[in-house]
C-alpha cells in the first residue's frame, strides 16, 4: 500500500445540519500498527456551529477550528517522521505499562508476572520516552531482591529472576521493532546466568509402587498418574476435556491441547493405560473436582504412604515422563516433541537424570582383564584335560 502524503482537516453535518463535525482524511491512507487496520478517515471529536448567528458562536467556531487545525498539523508531522523514518516524538509520551499489559495478555503467564513486577517497579506510571538502559537495569536490580507476589516473605528464585529477565528483554525488542522506543536498549544490557538445579522425579519402580497406594483423593491420583504417562502440565491437565481426545487414522487416539504456558499446539498420541486414567468417556473436564489445593497436603500424604521421601511436586510428573522416556531408550529428539520443548538442550536436562543408563554406562569401562570367546574356549579345554 502506498505511504499516506496528504493529511487534510475536512467537516461533514451532523444534528439536522445545525452542527458540523472535524475529521481528518487521510491520502491514500495509513495501516494502524496496533490493529493493521487501513486508516483513512479520523474523527476529531470538535464541533462547530454550521451557521453561526453572532460573535460569541462565530469566536467559538474560530477557536475550534484552530484546535482542529493543530491536531491536522500533528498528525502530518507523524505521516512526514514515518516516511523518512524519523522518529515521531509524541511516540515517547505514550502509555509504555498499557502497552507491556496489552501484549502480556496475548502471551502467558510468566509475561503477565513480568508486567505486574514492572508495574510496581515503575509506581504504575512508565511513559516510553523514560525507557533507557539506566532504567532497565535499575529494574533488573529490582528482580534480583523482589519478593514473590503469592509468597511474599520469599524472593525470587534466580532461575525465575533470569526468565523474567529475558521476557523483559523480549518487550523491549519487540516496542524497538514496532518504533515504539527510539533505541533498543538490549545491546546495552547483561543477561543473567540461570544455576542448574535438580529436577525430582520418580523412578520406574516408585512410579510402580506409587500408582498401587490408595489416595484419599482418587481424581488427584489418576490425574498426577496420567500426567506422568503423558507429560503434560499440571495447567493442561486442569484444563483438559474430552473434546482434546479424539482419535485419527492411525487408529490411536491422540490428545490435541494448547498449552497454557507457552501457548504451544501439542498432539501426542496417548496410551491404553492413560485413557483408562482418565475413566469412561463423557462430556466436559476429564478430570472434574481436580483442584490446585490437592497438590499441597493430599499430594505428600499420598507419597508419604508410597514411601517416596523425594521433594515430589505435582510438576514432578512431567520430569518422570521425560526422563523415563530416556531410561526406555526414546531418542532425546523424540522426548522434545514429545514434551513441546523449543529447544533440544532442555530436553537433554533428562538425559542427565536417567540414573539407569548412568550405571549401565559406568560398568563399561574396567580394570579386569576382558576374556576373548576364544580363551574362554581354550580354557574350557584345559579344564577338560585335567
Amino acid at each position: 500500500m502506498n505511504i499516506c502524503k496528504t493529511v487534510t482537516l475536512r467537516t461533514r453535518k451532523i444534528k439536522d445540519g445545525r452542527q458540523l463535525s472535524f475529521y481528518l482524511d487521510y491520502y491514500p491512507g495509513y495501516r494502524d500498527e496496533a490493529t493493521m487496520k487501513v486508516i483513512r478517515h479520523e474523527s476529531l471529536g470538535i464541533y462547530i456551529y454550521a451557521k453561526p448567528k453572532n460573535q460569541r458562536e462565530r469566536d467559538y467556531n474560530e477557536r475550534m477550528t484552530e484546535r482542529a487545525e493543530a491536531l491536522r498539523c500533528r498528525r502530518y508531522e507523524a505521516v512526514v517522521n514515518e516516511r523518512y523514518d524519523f522518529f515521531d516524538k509524541e511516540k515517547t509520551k505514550g502509555d509504555f505499562l498499557a502497552y507491556f499489559k496489552a501484549k502480556a495478555g496475548k502471551k502467558n503467564k510468566k509475561w503477565e508476572h513480568v508486567y505486574k513486577h514492572f508495574h510496581r517497579f515503575t509506581a504504575g506510571k512508565c511513559t516510553f520516552g523514560e525507557i533507557d538502559v539506566e532504567l532497565c537495569n535499575r529494574f533488573k536490580e529490582y528482580l534480583l531482591v523482589a519478593p514473590q507476589f503469592l509468597h511474599t516473605k520469599r524472593k525470587l528464585h534466580i532461575n525465575s529472576v533470569a526468565g523474567y529477565w529475558s521476557t523483559f528483554r523480549a518487550v523491549l525488542h519487540t516496542a524497538y521493532r514496532e518504533r515504539k522506543i527510539r533505541e533498543n536498549p538490549n545491546g546495552f544490557l547483561e543477561r543473567i546466568d540461570t544455576i542448574p538445579t535438580e529436577k525430582e522425579h520418580l523412578s520406574q519402580e516408585e512410579l510402580e509402587r506409587l500408582a498401587d497406594t490408595p489416595c484419599d483423593a482418587p481424581v488427584l491420583k489418576n490425574a498426577f498418574l496420567f500426567a506422568c504417562l503423558t507429560g503434560l502440565r499440571k495447567s493442561d491437565v486442569k484444563a483438559l476435556t474430552w473434546e482434546n481426545i479424539q482419535p485419527y487414522g492411525d487408529g490411536r487416539m491422540y490428545v490435541t491441547v494448547r498449552m497454557q504456558k507457552t501457548k504451544d499446539l501439542v498432539n501426542n498420541p496417548i496410551s491404553d493405560e492413560a485413557l483408562e486414567l482418565a475413566g469412561p468417556r463423557g462430556t466436559g473436564r476429564v478430570f472434574p473436582g481436580f483442584t490446585d489445593s490437592m497438590t499441597q497436603a493430599p499430594l505428600k500424604k499420598w507419597l508419604k504412604a508410597a514411601g517416596i521421601t523425594k521433594r515430589i511436586s505435582f510438576h514432578s510428573s512431567r520430569h518422570t515422563f521425560g526422563s523415563l522416556q530416556v531410561e526406555a531408550g526414546t531418542s532425546i529428539y523424540v522426548v522434545q516433541r514429545l514434551l513441546a520443548h523449543k529447544n533440544v538442550s532442555t530436553t537433554q536436562i533428562y538425559a542427565d537424570m536417567a540414573d539407569e543408563l548412568k550405571r549401565q554406562s559406568v560398568d563399561k569401562i574396567t580394570l579386569k582383564h576382558h576374556v576373548t570367546e576364544q580363551e574362554a574356549g581354550t580354557e574350557g579345554k584345559s579344564n577338560l584335560a585335567v
